[in-house]
């Protein structure tokens, strides 16, 4: 099997303008719902303004009364009705925007995830090989959560932050010139610490995603083979692993959050020094009467430097989480903007009807009969080719690393009907092969022939309909037995599904679950032993009904008393079909047409059981057990 690699480390975002722009496309249909946002966001961070603002005409009728001693009672109320209104609307327009938005960010992500998810599928085998299933899920779960936060909260607070402190600037110039100064002042300094500060963090920050990742896909490792750890007594090996995972991540947390964590403490007593020093001098300037300034306008003054300090504060602490959110959306769309699997056969599978002059014709139905068709781009012409499973292999070079070559000129050929084996050691290349046929990969020397086709003309998805695989690692999904069998035929009639269950002589065991065949399968499985799901996966393929079979140690791990008696149905679903079978075991294989024997990556030997038998070569060695297989 090719080698896993590790994922390039987590960095920080290359292009931010991109991805935010990136971001926004998946906001298609919402244009109008966006605008209403932002009025929304602009009605609630204007309503908090002019409330303070309102302070000024306030107090002066307070102060006016103790001078004067009458008061406008009128004035006053009218005031603080005109203060409920503007809050009351404020808060309204709050709770409008934050649902609007909500609605807005969760449409969104689930057009990421749609992307994302089908993207995904779209993508050749060997992406997956290069990748952990922890490093993958993370996509679909700390980064897409990280993103959710941004959209939900960030994108409406910075436009809120931006519109209040340009709203409250305008109007502390227009207080007093004299005091905005000071307030340009403390805005340099908190400017300067959110920036080294930040800075630290947001490094943090990156690292630790990646070092969740790494956890993740251990813990995802260690869960699913509990049983070997325990088996091997690897507890102790497989905690000290995790502890240095576990480690790192925590190192990077704690990074990551310190200079979080000190941001907040940082800017509440900047802040608090910034008040104290307003207040003084704007104190000062009250009782002198100085630039017009007044005991109202001080209150109001005072107001808005909490209010204009508050967003530079809110900003400072999402900035952060903003960057890695935008670092998690672009290793999304990195996923997203992989090159998919490459398709460029032209060759389909059609059900065919045979004319009285025994041509193929294509039919509008199913008919049982299934055909090539072949358009030919030199003449315009095309032509039909009964699906007969013919396979040949010329000179085939493979290697899933081009340095490391696993084929070397295999040459072989697999007339319609016949039983063809491969043995070997592990590492052989064995399954490789059976990945060539189905064109998991593509061979860049020699080539493959499907019924005389060069198999790279032929559509991936009509190839592998034409076949039928049952794997060693035996994969089921969430759903009834009954619906895990049809996976191999979804229009199948449930007759068609107890005919396979008992040709591969699942039906005996599948009547003695609770339910039968309606029984649930979760946790691929896990409620059946392994020769039972293995059963399963052979009734899967049975159903599918495929000219070419491919059994890769499909009785592994099915006893000797149960293999013996599928081995009838075996025989009789494999009838008429060409059949690839890999097995370790070989007393399955002796009755087959040709048996491959593979070291190293090239065939040393081949023949019938019998002739490799009289040869007294490695296959007899293996058979007579001289040598074992590993």
């Amino acid at each position: 099997m090719p080698p896993k690699k590790n994922m390039a480390p987590v960095q920080k975002p290359k292009d931010i303008k991109g991805i935010i722009k990136r971001i926004f496309s998946y906001m298609y249909g919402f244009k109008v719902q966006f605008f209403l946002v932002i009025a929304g966001v602009i009605l609630s961070a204007a309503a908090g303004i002019a409330g303070n603002a309102l302070l000024t005409p306030l107090v002066n009728n307070i102060e006016e009364a103790c001078k004067s001693g009458e008061w406008d009672k009128k004035s006053f109320i009218g005031i603080l009705l005109v203060m409920a209104v503007i809050y009351a609307a404020g808060a309204l327009a709050g709770l409008f925007y934050q649902r609007m938005m909500m609605k807005i960010s969760t449409t969104t992500l689930m057009r990421i995830r749609n992307d994302l998810f089908n993207k995904m599928e779209s993508l050749p085998i060997k992406f997956f090989d290069k990748r952990t299933h922890g490093e993958l899920m993370s996509l679909y779960t700390n980064d897409t959560d990280t993103l959710r936060e941004m959209l939900s909260n960030s994108i409406a607070n910075f436009i809120s932050s931006a519109i209040t402190i340009v709203g409250v600037f305008a109007l502390m110039i227009a207080y007093s010139w004299i005091l905005t100064i000071i307030v340009i002042v403390m805005l340099f300094i908190i400017v300067g610490v959110i920036g080294a500060i930040g800075s630290r963090s947001s490094k943090g920050f990156i690292a630790q995603q990646t070092a969740i990742g790494k956890a993740n896909g251990y813990i995802e490792e260690l869960i699913g083979g509990q049983k070997v750890v325990k088996v091997f007594c690897h507890e102790e090996i497989a905690n000290a692993e995790f502890d240095k995972l576990n480690n790192e991540l925590c190192d990077a947390a704690t990074k990551a959050h310190t200079f979080a964590n000190i941001l907040m403490p940082i800017m509440n007593n900047l802040s608090y020094l910034h008040y104290a020093a307003t207040a003084i001098v704007g104190g000062i300037m009250s009782v002198s009467g100085f630039g017009g300034m007044n005991i109202g306008k001080l209150i109001s003054y005072l107001q808005f430097t909490r209010q204009f300090a508050q967003p530079i504060t809110q900003v400072s602490q999402q900035l952060n989480a903003v960057l890695t959110a935008l670092a998690g959306a672009e290793r999304i769309f990195a996923v997203i903007d992989e090159e998919p699997e490459a398709d460029e056969g032209y060759v389909t599978l059609v059900s065919a009807v045979r004319g009285a002059d025994g041509t193929l014709a294509e039919a509008d139905k199913k008919t049982g009969l299934w055909a090539w068709k072949h358009p030919h781009k030199a003449d315009g012409t095309v032509t039909y080719t009964e699906v007969r499973g013919h396979v040949e292999f010329d000179d085939v070079v493979f290697g899933y690393e081009p340095e490391k070559i696993v084929l070397n000129g295999i040459s072989l050929y697999a007339d319609a009907g016949q039983k063809i084996a491969f043995v070997g050691s592990t590492g052989a290349g064995k399954t490789t092969i059976t990945n060539l046929i189905n064109r998991f990969y593509d061979v860049p020397d020699g080539k493959i022939r499907y019924d005389g086709i060069n198999i790279n003309k032929i559509k991936k998805s009509d190839l592998r309909r034409s076949q039928s695989i049952v794997l060693q690692d035996t994969h089921l999904f969430t759903g009834t037995v009954m619906e895990n069998i049809r996976y191999g035929k979804l229009d199948a009639t449930d007759e068609e599904v107890y005919a396979a269950a008992k040709l591969a002589n699942a039906h005996g065991f599948i009547t003695h679950l609770e339910k039968g065949y309606d029984t649930m399968l979760t946790a691929d499985g896990a409620n059946l032993s392994q020769g039972q799901r293995q059963l399963l996966a052979i009734a899967r393929a049975a159903i599918a009904d495929p000219p070419v079979l491919i059994l890769d140690e499909a009785t592994s791990s099915i006893d000797t008393r149960t293999e013996a008696l599928i081995e009838k149905g075996m025989d009789s679903l494999m009838e008429g079909r060409t059949v690839f079978v890999i097995a370790h075991r070989l007393s399955t294989v002796r009755n087959s047409k040709a048996i491959m024997v593979l070291e190293n990556g090239k065939i040393i030997e081949r023949g019938s059981h019998d002739a490799l038998i009289e040869q007294k070569g490695k296959y007899y060695q293996l058979y007579t057990g001289m040598f074992e297989l590993a």
